[in-house]
């Protein structure tokens, strides 16, 4: 039997392997994750909600046959509900409220056989792309304690690199799962639009902004979890097109020759770091010498368009979320209980009409069609996560003269990420390069809509020509 430290590095893969041998038992699996979250966490904050006893019980008892079968794992403390525990959404409003239903993605996990041993750090609300909510405090990097782990599933992301646990849930509205994963060095897949279930309580998020999945450690484990919790829920507004395979299937498989499209350019005229530059450059070369096809080219969108229609609708999803948590709650929220640029937001999608939003809805499909004629030419598109490596912590706070500067700040950052949120396209951070300071600086590829399988070819190519499975955080 393995030590426990090495369980800690090992993926969920391997460490499923390990139970279907009986050559560890899963109460061993989640005794040496419990020891190393206790450990290490006071350091990192990224887990705040313990549920180690739950863990046990499951541990002991009768697990369903799965592909992760008694491998610890971690949820978010956002959108997906586990019933009788606590679920904050990183907020002082939210900080009692305790659902009392499993959201569908969490029986999907429990069914694939995954031990959930706790909930991970958020920023309030998931707004912002670090994890730094006043109700719960910042977590941070395990590269470099006094820097950003990025967000909003900062939690997971820095979970994952520290092996506390393989792989933890996450979501993405805006680069939620990218950000994070950049910035802690690890891979992170956002979905397809609908690819994982949002029921019961939604059927959308923002009009399809918001994605579902998890950070993880291996391509594999990404592509296995997937397979196990996509497809479309009783009721769903909408779904993904199938797959033609397996995700898994897909890892490993001949990528084939691929076009891929790359740029350094946002197109917002905000600056992009020259580490995150470098990266996407040595990327491509990676991808030259691998035998694709590397051509520099990018869409042409209207940005002035673009970024208030986007906002338009992220103001209204603060507006709905905080809403529909006081239904859920029975209380009304005052601005004491809330981060003032939440407030903000919120009062700014309560002085916004229907009309308003379907006209920025409409002007964001819009850019989905032009991002989607680059891809009638081209297989991938390539460019950095984000625009710059890890930022200080407290980067991202409003001051109180301008509540909305965190906002503002933020939009400098995820440029890139963000796309795929209005387009609904899959998407993944690669953790390809570490910069002159030892930070992670993550590599962007978009794919198709629907296309997830072009994405795992390519990233289990990438994997095994530049591993990153040995790179251990200073904090870990």
């Amino acid at each position: 039997m393995a030590g426990t430290e090495e369980f800690a590095f090992l993926d969920a893969t391997a460490q499923a392997e390990l139970v279907r041998k009986k050559e560890v038992k899963p109460v061993e699996l989640v005794e040496a994750a419990i020891e190393r979250i206790e450990r290490l966490n006071p350091s990192l904050n990224a887990v705040i909600t313990p549920m180690y006893e739950l863990a046990r019980d499951a541990a002991r008892g009768e697990l369903p046959e799965g592909p992760f079968t008694g491998v610890p794992f971690l949820l978010k403390d956002l959108i997906a509900s586990y019933k009788g525990v606590r679920m904050t959404w990183g907020s002082a409003f939210t900080r009692e409220y305790v659902p009392d239903y499993h959201s569908e993605l969490v029986l999907r996990h429990e069914r694939a056989g995954l031990i959930v041993l706790g909930k991970t750090n958020t920023p309030e609300f998931g707004i912002l792309p670090t994890t730094e909510p006043h109700l719960l405090g910042p977590c941070r990097n395990p590269w470099n304690g006094e820097l950003s782990t990025g967000g909003s599933s900062g939690g997971s992301a820095a979970a994952v690199a520290t092996g506390l646990v393989p792989m933890a849930h996450a979501n993405d509205g805006g680069g939620s799962i990218r950000v994070p994963s950049s910035c802690c060095g690890v891979f992170g897949l956002k979905p397809t639009r609908a690819r994982n279930p949002l029921g019961p309580a939604a059927g959308d998020m923002i009009s399809g902004l918001v994605a579902e999945h998890a950070v993880t450690r291996s391509v594999r484990d990404s592509a296995a979890l997937l397979d196990a919790t996509s497809g479309p829920d009783i009721g769903d507004p909408y779904w993904a097109p199938p797959p033609a395979r397996p995700f898994l299937a897909e890892v490993g498989a001949d990528p084939g020759r691929l076009r891929i499209a790359y740029t350094t350019d946002p197109q917002t005229g905000v600056p992009v770091h020259e580490d995150c530059v470098r990266a996407v450059m040595e990327a491509a070369k990676l991808c030259s010498d691998l035998g694709h096809e590397l051509e520099e080219a990018a869409p042409k969108i209207d940005i002035e368009a673009m970024t208030p229609a986007f906002m338009t609708l992220w103001a209204a999803g603060v507006t709905w979320t905080i809403a529909g948590l006081a239904m859920a709650t029975g209380k009304e929220p005052t601005p004491d209980q809330v981060e003032p640029l939440s407030w903000a937001l919120s009062e700014m999608g309560r002085q916004q009409s229907a009309s308003d939003y379907l006209l920025a809805l409409t002007a964001l499909q819009g850019v989905s069609r032009v991002i989607a004629g680059l891809f009638v030419d081209y297989d991938l598109l390539l460019t950095p996560t984000i625009t710059e490596p890890p930022v200080p912590l407290g980067t991202f706070e409003s001051p109180p003269d301008n509540p909305l500067y965190g906002i503002v700040r933020a939009a400098a950052l995820v440029p890139f990420t963000a796309l795929c949120n209005i387009t609904g396209q899959p998407a993944m951070n690669v953790p390809l390069y570490w910069n002159d300071d030892g930070l992670p600086v993550g590599i962007h590829f978009v794919g198709r809509f629907g296309d997830e399988a072009t994405l795992f070819r390519l990233a289990a190519q990438l994997e095994e020509a530049r591993p990153w499975a040995n790179r251990r955080p200073p904090l870990s």
